[in-house]
């Protein structure tokens, strides 16, 4: 299984790489049904892995001048200022064990799966859809949305560990019309932010196997550098609905999974 979860660290780079997003969506449910690690203590790590491996592929789009620093301001300050705050009063507020009702138990790991299982099915949504509104004229408060679009994103990636790729690349290109391969790389440049910032909030309560964590994330790296090698070879969007279906299988087996087995 730990083969199948270094092989899994690889296409989550490379999924970064080429589409800006997705590959976080993974690294949870990689961590916890191929390496066994816990609900809470994966979302610590996948944090972790994907701002290391997202700051890694960025490096490729700034030099090509394919990063809107700009526009990852206005989306990335209230994405660092909802994480922190939801990694540091939010999750320590939920409860080992939720509930207890004749002998049917929601703990603390099976409610963040089985959110984390939703926004799964949510990402793959967007992915396989088309995008309609790339035609629209861009509204006078498109970045006020983006911002508002950025706190959300900090909640999802404070609380359930994902970089939120998914939710930043509809929004950079659908409200602010930005180029695909630009809101690629600016995406990536918001995810490694927000993604460590959320890790260094919380890493002082967490006890870390930095030797696993940094060899997942060196893989995931590697990926990446494939992804953004590829990107230039491969159409991006003629990626995702595909990629987008793989994820929404993968959230209805975590939610058979974890309710049912």
């Amino acid at each position: 299984m730990e083969i199948i979860g270094y092989t899994s660290a690889v296409l989550i780079g490379i999924s970064l790489g080429l589409i800006g997003g997705g590959g976080s969506i993974l690294t949870v449910p990689v961590l916890v049904y191929l390496f066994g690690l816990d609900a809470l203590l994966a979302t610590e790590y996948s944090l972790f892995i994907v701002g290391i491996s997202s700051a890694a592929g960025s490096l490729n789009y700034f030099k090509k001048g394919l990063v809107d620093l700009k526009t990852a301001l206005i989306f990335g300050i209230p994405s660092i200022i909802s994480i922190f705050l939801t990694r540091h009063y939010i999750v320590p507020l939920i409860p080992a064990e939720l509930f207890n009702i004749r002998g049917l138990t929601l703990t603390r790991d099976i409610f963040l799966l089985l959110i984390f299982a939703i926004l799964m099915i949510v990402a793959s949504y967007k992915m396989i859809r088309k995008n309609k509104d790339e035609n629209k004229t861009v509204r006078k408060e498109s970045s006020f949305l983006a911002a508002g679009e950025g706190s959300l994103v900090g909640i999802l990636t404070g609380l359930v560990g994902a970089g939120g790729g998914f939710m930043i690349i509809p929004a950079l290109v659908g409200l602010l019309k930005m180029p695909m391969k630009t809101a690629v790389g600016t995406s990536l440049v918001i995810i490694s932010l927000n993604s460590l910032i959320g890790f260094s909030s919380s890493v002082n309560h967490t006890v870390i196997d930095w030797e696993f964590l940094i060899a997942v994330t060196g893989i995931a790296v590697i990926g990446i550098i494939i992804g953004s090698y590829l990107s230039g070879k491969i159409d991006g969007k003629k990626l995702k609905p595909a990629f987008g279906w793989f994820i929404m299988v993968m959230g209805v087996y975590i939610i058979f999974k974890e309710l049912f087995f």
